[in-house]
């Protein structure tokens, strides 16, 4: 089983909608995938499910956030229901034992499942904030603290049998980033055509040597018991790609090899070049420089998809599912198929073989990454 995250320090490059439908991508190749939501905003979350059960998710949690140990006390069935992954890191936070078992995980489709996000995941941060000297000096909850996320997929993993767990992060350099990007196996990072992607892989390669010398640091402090909760390699860069750009069109415009507009492809053809400058070389053993050249699947998910992904994500389904889910929703569930009518959503059949071709590229960059992922 393989922890891979997908990680930007800029905002809004579409990673949560990416996430989504790499996850629905490996599913439908056959292999079980478990996605968790570690962004605060809980872009991946709402993606994935209907927000009023969502709310009612949170709703039932609220007392356990506030405090867990009195709550749970009266009402330990809580965690027979999925719960969002703050409630199953509270106890962690508050410094109590864990639960005998796992809440299960929420079903958002076949071999694919989802761990919700909570938007008052800052507790948690604050808390690793609180105790990482201790890390330093082998205490035990600080420990726990910092390696519970990894320890968690592990756990739903072997009770599950995941191949893939896939986590969404926010676009931040921050403790909580810090301690996710620093124990899971792999990353990868979605970025646009500007240059404000290009400052972006800078910043993340520069973090990344800092905190590897502190990882160092840490495990030359530890017991080789201690260290034994933390992985083996520090995290692998496994690749970019470029999303939502903008296609070239126009004859008059120089052809380019992923077929960008001109204003586009000048930052993307400088992406390679900061890469090597600025994710340094023991953060990307694993995948050889020719391949990390490239974006994971070539040009095959670069180009914008214009409004699929909205549709997608008030359907509640993959952008190729569109269809199929809009004319089932119109006659199982006539009452929101008009209210999203009203709202100016209305599906063109049209679009269809469109859709079709969007998954098929899909494929081909799952199965390059996946071809990275087996290299680590």
């Amino acid at each position: 089983m393989k922890i891979i995250s997908v990680f930007n320090n800029k905002g809004g490059v579409g990673k949560s909608t990416l996430t989504y439908h790499l996850g629905n991508t490996l599913a439908e190749l056959g292999h079980k995938v478990l996605m968790v939501d570690l962004d605060p905003q809980c872009n991946l979350t709402i993606c994935a499910m209907m927000e009023e059960r969502l709310h009612q998710i949170w709703e039932e949690e609220d007392s356990y956030i506030d405090d867990y140990e009195r709550a749970f006390s009266k009402n330990p069935d809580i965690i027979n229901s999925p719960r969002s992954i703050h409630f199953i890191l509270k106890p962690t936070e508050d410094g109590i034992s864990e639960p005998a078992n796992l809440p299960p995980p929420f079903s958002i489709g076949n071999n694919i499942d989802l761990l919700p996000g909570r938007l008052s995941l800052h507790k948690y941060e604050n808390k690793i904030a609180e105790r990482w000297s201790g890390v330093y000096q082998g205490d035990n909850l600080a420990i726990r603290t910092v390696t519970n996320i990894r320890n968690i997929c592990l756990q739903y993993a072997e009770t599950n049998s995941y191949e893939y767990v896939l986590i969404d992060t926010s676009p931040s350099l921050g403790i909580l980033n810090k301690v996710i990007m620093s124990t899971v196996d792999g990353f990868f990072i979605p970025a646009q055509p500007d240059m404000f992607s290009l400052y972006g892989i800078r910043n993340i390669g520069s973090a990344l040597q800092v905190w590897q010398r502190e990882f160092i640091s840490i495990y030359s402090l530890i017991s080789e018991e201690k260290r034994a909760k933390f992985p083996l390699h520090f995290v692998q860069f496994l690749g970019y790609t470029i999303y939502n750009a903008k296609k070239y069109t126009r004859d008059n415009e120089p052809f380019n090899e992923y077929n960008l507009a001109q204003a586009h492809y000048q930052y993307v053809s400088r992406i390679p070049e900061i890469i090597m400058q600025f994710i340094k070389e023991s953060n990307r053993t694993r995948v050889p420089p020719e391949i990390i050249d490239k974006p994971v699947g070539g040009d095959s998910i670069i180009h914008s998809h214009n409004t699929f992904p909205a549709m997608a994500q008030a359907l509640k389904c993959p952008m190729w599912k569109v269809p199929e889910v809009y004319a089932a929703l119109e006659r199982t569930n006539p009452q929101y198929f008009a209210l999203l009518n009203q709202n100016g959503f209305e599906y063109n059949r049209g679009n269809n073989g469109r859709l079709r071709e969007i998954k098929e590229k899909y494929i081909i960059f799952t199965r390059d990454l996946l071809t990275r992922i087996n290299s680590l």
